[in-house]
């Protein structure tokens, strides 16, 4: 038994904690095996975290098969498609919030292991860094993705209903039409299921072998699921035997790893804020020209919902993480370890594609560069990230005139009034990590911009951020922000700004000198009257391209 579990229960000391243990039904049996902490984010505030209680229900039961002690505990657990608008000021700020939880949670009740039991885009991220940074045996065990709907004969789901609003507001839907998609969109729980950030930072934890195969793509309600959190449950027990900690697996290759599955299949821009938040939380940098550097290696193999049909459920049928590992194999670092003991390496090799035109090889992929571009320039000087893969070839290099919209809404009423024009660049500011406060998400102006058609003449530029799902020029995170006086901030109506996604640059052609008087007459924006805690995380937070990480 872990010297942490003797610590909590054993003599003179232990009795205060086994006599309230014992008002939960725990007997003397309990106390002499290992304390496994069930992390569980289920909620009833999020459709891919409703399924969760029974997950955690098989999972204690592998634990008990193993000889530990199972003590499950709750987080909150956000979705990210329900809190837009207002509601997204304070979603990436939740990230921290559910880092500091879990943190303050185990450490004060000092768990041997862990399994986090987590879905959606910033729950995995904040289990992550929570995991990094409490370094105990840790497993995890992600949701899985939800069903798609369908409509007649048509498969829909969540990113179909973002872009039936653009459809439905230009005209191109009837009324029912956009009911339809709306009603049967979502048909039951689980994460959405494109290439989005919740999809994405699952494949991430699995390509980082902190779960069992195919923990990542597995769909929500599949039979084989309770196999997975039963297998996950007994594996916990053996981690901890093996003192098999979360910082043994989460190591700069491992990362290194991870950024290139994101690469090759596609993922969501978010990956660059929160793979540096958790190689900060584990003790080391990783930044914005590792994502580009790594880009131009790694081809692009695989494009998902809404770039191209497929969903993550046809991902898992095409073999899931180990077959992507095995096709990336010469570009990995193959004896990384993982959970179940096997290198990361072993864990794929014998990985077959069952379905090629879902995944493709190394020989004839569908990009040679991966999914993700970082750019920079005069508009960006610390960086801009973009999903180069969901962008049209005639929309790789653009050049247009700014429309200035000061937020969010200033844009959605302008997409009402039907009032951009083919050829504008859009660019919405003081939506970054400190000025937004909480760097606001932008994926329904965007999807909207889809939906009417706008995605191919049409670029956005922000310093907020965008969803995996957002399709064509959608330039966000741009570093500094305007809030704290960024070149994004000086931009006028009328300027024009280049695009060069093949080059990697995003510029303001404006003169030198008439940067500079307007620079020496910009005044701060007053802070965001916010109060509470995205007071204090305007505070504190980082720049985007340092991944929005909270600093003393």
């Amino acid at each position: 038994m872990s010297s942490r579990g003797r610590g909590v229960f054993a003599g003179l000391h232990g009795a205060y904690p086994r006599a309230l243990y014992r008002a939960m039904g725990y007997q003397d049996e309990d106390f002499h095996r290992p304390l496994i902490g069930i992390v569980n984010s289920w909620s009833e505030v999020n459709p891919g975290h409703f399924h969760l209680r029974q997950l955690a229900e098989w999972v204690k039961q592998g634990v008990r098969e193993a000889g530990g002690t199972p003590a499950e505990f709750n987080t909150v657990a956000p979705c990210d498609g329900i809190a837009q608008g207002k509601g997204m000021h304070y979603i990436l700020p939740l990230r921290e919030v559910i880092a500091a939880s879990v943190e303050l949670m185990v450490g004060a009740n000092r768990f041997d292991g862990l399994v986090m039991l987590c879905s959606c885009d910033k729950i995995v991220p904040g289990m992550l860094i929570a995991a990094a940074r409490l370094d105990l045996p840790t497993l995890f065990v992600t949701g899985g993705p939800m069903a798609s709907g369908r409509v007649g004969e048509r498969a829909v789901m969540t990113s179909d209903v973002k872009e039936g609003m653009g459809k439905y507001a230009a005209g191109k839907i009837s009324a029912e039409e956009f009911y339809a998609i709306e009603r049967h969109a979502c048909p039951g729980p689980g994460a959405c299921n494109f290439m989005g950030t919740a999809s994405t930072l699952s494949c991430v934890t699995e390509a980082l072998g902190l779960t069992l195969p195919r923990g990542a793509t597995l769909p929500a309600l599949h039979p084989e699921r309770r196999e997975l959190c039963l297998a996950s449950g007994r594996q916990i027990v053996q981690l901890v035997a093996q003192n098999l900690t979360a910082r043994k697996l989460l190591t700069r290759p491992a990362l290194e790893n991870a950024i290139r599955v994101v690469l090759a299949l596609g993922g969501s821009t978010n990956a660059t804020l929160h793979i540096p938040a958790i190689a900060d939380a584990a003790g080391f940098e990783l930044d914005l020209d590792v994502f580009d550097a790594l880009s131009r290696q790694t081809p692009l193999i695989g494009k998902f919902r809404p770039a191209s049909p497929y969903t993550i459920i046809d991902l898992d049928e095409a073999g899931g993480i180990p077959a992507v590992l095995n096709i990336l194999s010469p570009l990995l670092y193959g004896d990384l370890p993982t959970v179940t003991g096997e290198t990361i390496g072993a864990r794929s090799r014998h990985a077959a594609v069952l379905r090629p035109e879902v995944l493709h090889p190394l020989q004839s992929p569908l990009s040679p560069e991966g999914g993700l571009a970082i750019l920079s320039g005069n508009l960006a000087p610390d960086g801009a990230v973009v999903k180069q893969s969901a962008v049209l070839p005639g929309m790789l290099r653009h050049t247009g005139p700014a429309r200035v919209f000061e937020c969010e809404e200033a844009l959605e009423d302008s997409l009402a009034a039907q009032s951009i024009q083919p050829g504008d660049v859009l660019v919405i500011r003081y939506e970054g990590p400190r000025g937004g406060p909480g760097m606001r998400e932008l994926s329904i102006p965007a999807a909207m911009l889809t939906g009417m058609g706008l995605n191919e003449s049409v670029a956005i530029i922000t310093d907020g951020r965008f969803s995996g799902a957002t399709r064509g020029p959608c330039i966000g995170h741009v570093a500094p922000e305007a809030y704290v006086g960024g070149t994004i901030a000086l931009v006028e109506d009328g300027d024009c700004i280049q695009i060069d996604i093949p080059n990697r640059l995003v510029n303001l052609l404006v003169p030198d000198e008439e940067l500079a008087r307007r620079r020496a007459g910009w005044q701060p924006r007053q802070p965001a009257a916010c109060g509470g805690f995205l007071e204090l995380y305007a505070r504190h937070v980082t720049q985007a391209n340092l991944g929005a990480i909270l600093k003393a």
